[in-house]
C-alpha cells in the first residue's frame, strides 16, 4: 500500500471515529491516536524522508491536507460536543426562576445575652447605670479595696488565674508581687472590681450594674464553669438600708423569674457586704411545695447581697458615717438554668443549635 493510501485510510479512519465519539474523552483519544506524538499521522509525516526527491513535493502536501482537514473535523466535533454537554448540564440545573428564592433563618441573639440585656433593662428601669471595666485587674481591685484579707482562700491560685509570673526570683515576682508572694495581676473573678473603680472616680449617690465575664479556675460541670456572666449592683446614697436591698431585689425577683415568684433571704457572709444574705427564689417547678428540682426544699439560691461593709467605702475614700449602700451579684448563667430549667449549665456553651433555638 502506497503512502497516499495510508493516508487516505487514515483520514477514513478519523471520519468514522468522529462519528462514534460521543463525549469529549473519547474525541481526545481519537485526537492523540492521530495527531499525537506517537500517532498514525504524525509516523507518516515523520516518514517522508524516506521518499524519493520526486516523490517528496507531491506527497508531502496530500499529507498536510490530510492532517489540515483531520484537525478542522476533530475541532469542529469538539464543539459539537462541547454545546452540547453545555445543554446537558443547563438541563439538569434548570430551575423556575418564578419561584420565590430560599430565605434564612433571621438569627437570634445567644441566650446568655438575652438575659444579660433583660437584666439590664430592668435596673435601668430604676433609674441605674450600667457600667464596664477591665477584664484583667490587680489584687487591689479585686480583693483588697473589697475587704478581702490576705490570707482569703479565693487569693489563692487554685481560685484564681494570676497572669504575671510567679517563679520565686524572677523580675515579675519582684516586681508585682504582693505580701504573699502571689501576683498582683489577675483576670478577674468578679465584677466587684468595677465598683470600687466607679466609687473612685464618681461621687454618691451611686446607683450602678456592671455586667460581664469572669474567669475561676473551676473544672467545668453542671454546675460550674471556668468562664462565666456576672451581673453585679451597687447603691450608694445617704439613708440606704436593708428594706432598699429588699426592696429592690424582689422586684427583680419577680420581674425575671415571673410575678408570682416569693423570695427568702437567709444570713451569710461575704467579706464586701455586712451583714450579708443569700437570697433564694421559690421553685418555678413545684410552685414551692418541694420536688426533685429544688431538693424537696422549695426554694432556689439565686444571688448572694448585702449591706456595703464600712471598711469598703473608706477604701474607696467615702465617707461610711454619711453614706450607706448595699451591693449584690447575679450569676447570669444561673438565671438561665433555674428559669428554664436546664439541668447543666454546659449545654449553654456548646454551641447547639438544636438546643439553642428554643430561645
Amino acid at each position: 500500500m502506497s503512502m497516499s493510501d495510508d493516508l487516505r485510510t487514515i483520514e477514513a479512519q478519523v471520519t468514522e471515529g468522529l462519528a462514534a465519539a460521543t463525549d469529549l474523552d473519547a474525541l481526545e483519544a481519537l485526537r492523540v491516536s492521530v495527531l499525537g506524538r506517537k500517532g498514525k499521522l504524525t509516523a507518516i509525516m515523520h516518514s517522508m524522508g524516506k521518499l524519493t526527491p520526486e516523490e517528496r513535493p507531491a506527497m508531502g502536501k496530500l499529507a498536510n491536507e490530510v492532517r489540515t482537514r483531520v484537525e478542522a473535523s476533530i475541532n469542529a466535533r469538539r464543539e459539537e460536543l462541547a454545546a452540547e454537554l453545555m445543554e446537558k448540564r443547563m438541563a439538569a440545573d434548570a430551575c423556575d426562576v418564578t419561584l420565590p428564592g430560599r430565605r434564612f433563618s433571621p438569627g437570634t441573639q445567644h441566650l446568655i445575652n438575652q438575659i444579660r440585656e433583660e437584666i439590664e433593662d430592668i435596673f435601668c428601669g430604676l433609674g441605674y447605670t450600667v457600667e464596664d471595666g477591665p477584664y484583667v485587674e490587680t489584687t487591689w481591685y479585686n480583693f483588697t479595696a473589697l475587704n478581702a484579707p490576705e490570707d482569703h482562700p479565693s487569693r489563692s491560685a487554685k481560685d484564681t488565674f494570676y497572669v504575671v509570673d510567679n517563679a520565686p526570683g524572677s523580675v515579675a515576682h519582684a516586681e508585682e508581687t504582693n505580701v504573699q508572694g502571689e501576683s498582683d495581676i489577675l483576670l478577674r473573678t468578679q465584677t466587684s472590681g468595677v465598683q470600687v473603680h466607679v466609687m473612685e472616680q464618681k461621687k454618691p449617690p451611686i446607683y450602678m450594674i456592671c455586667p460581664g465575664t469572669v474567669f475561676r479556675p473551676d473544672t467545668a460541670d453542671a454546675n460550674h464553669l471556668p468562664q462565666f456572666t456576672q451581673v453585679e449592683g451597687l447603691v450608694v446614697d445617704e439613708g440606704i438600708t436593708f428594706g432598699d436591698l429588699k426592696g429592690t431585689l424582689d422586684y427583680f425577683c419577680r420581674e425575671i423569674f415571673g410575678r408570682d415568684r416569693a423570695t427568702r433571704y437567709r444570713p451569710h457572709f461575704f467579706p464586701f457586704t455586712e451583714p450579708s444574705c443569700e437570697v433564694d427564689v421559690s421553685c418555678g417547678v413545684c410552685g414551692g411545695k418541694g420536688c426533685r428540682f429544688c431538693k424537696n426544699t422549695g426554694w432556689l439560691e439565686i444571688l448572694g447581697a448585702g449591706m456595703v461593709d464600712p471598711n469598703v467605702f473608706e477604701y474607696c475614700g467615702i465617707d461610711p458615717e454619711k453614706y450607706t449602700g448595699f451591693a449584690f451579684g447575679i450569676g447570669v448563667e444561673r438565671v438561665a438554668a433555674l428559669r428554664y430549667d436546664l439541668p447543666d449549665l454546659r449545654m449553654l456553651m456548646t454551641g447547639d443549635m438544636r438546643f439553642l433555638k428554643q430561645f
